[in-house]
């Protein structure tokens, strides 16, 4: 049975300047485009794409793998340069989109982001939020429920799978907790 396909982008498409933030060649160079399978909230399976660095490209194609293996739900995986999200991360986590390259700056602070270097991905970002240190949601709106489906927990075959690939689990931090953010330090 064919998926559902969620996103359709060409490499140039998903790759496209950022107007607000153009991104340096030598970092576009090393980004491609992986489509990947999961199970979404309607049972059924979907085709979706991701950008990231080419280092990290078996580790994510592996996860998406596991994750329709378990049919954990996944409910979009769509390049943020999609013209639905337009660079904007909120859109894209309102929309529980599921990303990785974002040539952006951290949530909060000034650094850039590992997402900008296509070294970090977010999974279902609404029913796994960013809790800043003093509480502040991000996305507005959403509330980590751990019973919830999709939600991602430390004892889940997600996170422990990512740890045994040298990952970062941010629900791991103590000074925040950004339970949908999974990145891979430079060597």
């Amino acid at each position: 049975m064919d998926p559902i396909i969620d996103s359709s982008l060409s490499l140039e498409e998903a790759l496209r300047q950022n107007p607000a933030l153009p991104c340096p060649e030598e970092i576009l160079q090393r980004q491609r485009i992986i489509k990947v399978r999961y199970y979404s909230f309607d049972g059924k399976v979907h085709q979706g794409q991701i950008v990231v660095d080419v280092d990290v490209v078996t580790d994510v194609k592996d996860t998406f793998n596991l994750l329709l293996e378990q049919k954990f739900p996944v409910t979009s995986v769509i390049p943020i340069a999609d013209p639905k999200f337009h660079w904007d991360d909120i859109i894209s986590m309102k929309a529980d989109n599921s990303s990785g390259f974002n040539y952006r700056v951290k949530t909060i602070g000034t650094q850039l982001s590992n997402h900008a270097f296509g070294r970090a991905i977010d999974i279902n970002p609404l029913i796994n939020p960013f809790i800043s240190g003093t509480g502040e949601i991000i996305p507005h709106g959403a509330k980590y429920d751990t019973t919830k489906s999709g939600a991602i927990t430390a004892d889940s075959p997600l996170v422990k799978f990512f740890l045994s690939r040298g990952w970062e689990w941010g629900g791991a931090w103590t000074d925040r907790k950004d339970y949908q953010h999974f990145q891979k330090p430079n060597k």
